[in-house]
Order: C-alpha cells, then sequence, then structure tokens
C-alpha cells in the first residue's frame, strides 16, 4: 500500500485555533511544539471547533510547563457525571531539555511564553509556542507601516502586469 499524500487543504484543515494577535504584540523569537494533555469531552470539542487560546498564556511551574486562559467550550451532549471545566489549566508536554532552555530564557532574559496554534498531528492536538518579548506602541506602528507598504508594493507590481 502507499502512502496517502497530504495536500495544502489537508493541512489548513488540521488547524484548530490561531492566536493572530500574538505576532501583533509580541516579537516572536523560537518557537516549539508542545503536546497538551486533554481529557476526554475536551477532545470532542477541540474536534467540533470550540477551542481558543486567545489571551492565554504558558506559564513553568515546577519543571512543568501550564497552559492558562485557554478555553475549551463543552458539548451540549457532554456526559452529565463529569463536570466540565471550560478554562481550567492544562499540562503541556515537552521533554526536560527543551524545559531547561526555556526556564533560562524566561529567568534571565525576561522573554514570556505564549501559544500560536493549536493543530492536530496524526491523532495527536499539539500546540506550538513561542519564546516572545512584548513589542511596544511604536514598534506596533512600525510594524503595521512596513506592512502596508508592502501590500501597496505588490499591487503596484500587479497593477505593471
Amino acid at each position: 500500500m502507499s502512502k496517502k499524500q497530504t495536500t495544502k487543504q489537508d493541512n489548513a484543515s488540521a488547524t484548530i485555533a490561531l492566536n493572530r494577535k500574538a505576532r501583533h504584540d509580541y516579537t516572536i523569537e523560537k518557537s516549539i511544539e508542545a503536546g497538551i494533555v486533554l481529557t476526554g469531552w475536551e477532545i470532542k470539542s477541540v474536534r467540533a471547533g470550540k477551542a481558543q487560546i486567545i489571551d492565554s498564556y504558558v506559564i513553568i511551574r515546577k519543571g512543568e510547563a501550564w497552559l492558562l486562559g485557554s478555553n475549551i467550550t463543552p458539548l451540549l451532549s457532554a456526559s452529565t457525571h463529569v463536570k466540565a471545566d471550560a478554562a481550567r489549566t492544562r499540562k503541556l508536554l515537552l521533554h526536560k531539555k527543551e524545559l531547561n532552555e526555556l526556564i533560562g530564557h524566561i529567568e534571565r532574559r525576561g522573554y514570556t511564553l505564549i501559544p500560536l496554534c493549536m493543530y492536530w498531528k496524526r491523532n495527536h492536538v499539539k500546540l506550538e509556542i513561542a519564546l516572545a518579548k512584548g513589542k511596544k506602541q511604536y514598534d506596533k506602528r512600525l510594524a503595521d507601516k512596513e506592512h502596508d507598504w508592502k501590500r501597496e508594493k505588490m499591487r503596484l507590481v500587479k497593477k505593471l502586469r
């Protein structure tokens, strides 16, 4: 049997949630893929597209990474014997070497950890977290100017053709 070829459409549908605000508010230095510990009802809700990672962040406590502020809304058909907490703290799965590197950057250099996107990788939910520094207001305006100029430049080039 041959392997199934993945297409761009398959990869696009693998994305569960995006944090678009992160790239505007922070300068991204490095991104890392992390697994996330979810319960059964959370997986069902994620499959239904009820996950949000906007305004969430990652902390490291006692040598473990935790995702705070994310919201996975429970389905109405969730079982009655399970008390669903939509905004609970979720554990992230990282290698010890990666954790130690992140701890060093956060404590000594003033970086922060933010989630960029949540996606499917085979049958597992993965979270892309980024080591980032916050932007000042003038940095945000400069980035917006550059983005607008690139867009205008593409329009001019397209018009000339």
